[in-house]
């Protein structure tokens, strides 16, 4: 089954489609890295997908029901980047608002997860620095036992450490339970070793929807004479073609048969920096001509 399915989706602020002709399928129990430039539609997506924005276009289902209906509320926790805490609160009391918000709540779960951070119940949320808000955070959205956690931009304006411990704790819920993330970020290394799913977002259009290690292994990155490229570019699905005078590289996809190259040329897999990299800097390129839906 698909955690969640988006067809024809659209939503327009005014005159200007933010999203247009969206459709990207995901089965449960991914780790999906949503991955675009600043207005992409990101942000416009994932409030579509919870229920805080409704269509003007197209539809989403999410858990095999219309999203943001009293099916999927229950089921779903989101976590927007500029983190919902109230400064005022301590942290004690953050949870027993989260307890009487949440019918699903798990209170042990949340006291236990801020217990292993060191982080005490009675401080005020507004003295926390800015890690540890993070974590109580995600706590609160982990404790509502959702089958669909959504973050978007989780990691921003954190340092370096705090990005890790929270990517740290966030993995060790996700091994945890059996419930689908959809993480959003533009920066990629941040997704590295943490997702398996990937949509990349650009121009308010799906450009690659799939799994990271299939995707991964469908594209090459090929290094040889500029005056051979034309040759090679036109036997192949080139995504992204960046030539000198004496030299070209080309990304392209390959699908499962890798392609045969004059000796001279330098073929070697990709890293998932270069395969969204690649597709950015070239909207019009897709990795399929549609996002093949997920079937159970």
């Amino acid at each position: 089954m698909n955690a969640l399915t988006t067809t024809g989706l659209g939503k327009k602020y005014r005159r200007k489609w933010a999203l247009k002709d969206c459709s990207v399928a995901v089965p449960e129990g991914r780790v999906v890295a949503l991955v675009g430039p600043n207005g992409a539609g990101k942000t416009t997506l994932l409030h579509l997908l919870v229920g805080l924005l409704a269509p003007d276009q197209g539809s989403v289902t999410v858990l095999d029901a219309p999203a943001g209906t009293a099916q999927t509320l229950p089921r779903v926790a989101f976590l927007p980047q500029d983190k919902p805490l109230y400064d005022g609160f301590s942290v004690a009391e953050m949870l027993r608002f989260g307890a009487r918000m949440n019918p699903r709540w798990d209170q042990d779960l949340a006291v236990h997860r801020l217990a292993s951070l060191d982080i005490p119940l009675d401080r005020r949320v507004g003295r926390l620095s800015g890690g540890q808000q993070a974590q109580v955070a995600l706590t609160v959205a982990l404790a509502k036992r959702p089958d669909l956690l959504v973050l978007d931009e989780p990691l921003a304006n954190l340092d370096p450490l705090a990005r890790h411990e929270v990517m740290r704790g966030l993995m060790a819920a996700v091994a945890e339970g059996a419930m689908t993330v959809v993480l959003s970020s533009h920066v990629v290394s941040d997704l590295v070793d943490t997702c398996d799913w990937l949509v990349v977002l650009n121009g308010g259009r799906v450009q690659v929807s799939g799994d990271i290690e299939e995707l991964l292994a469908g594209h090459r990155l090929l290094t040889g004479p500029v005056e051979l490229a034309d040759g090679v570019a036109a036997r192949t699905t080139v995504v992204d073609d960046d030539r000198t005078d004496r030299q070209a590289t080309l990304l392209v996809r390959t699908g499962p048969q890798r392609p045969v190259l004059d000796p001279r040329w330098h073929d070697r897999g990709v890293s998932l920096e270069e395969l969204v990299l690649a597709y950015l800097r070239r909207p019009e390129n897709a990795a399929l001509p549609k996002p093949a839906l997920a079937r159970a």
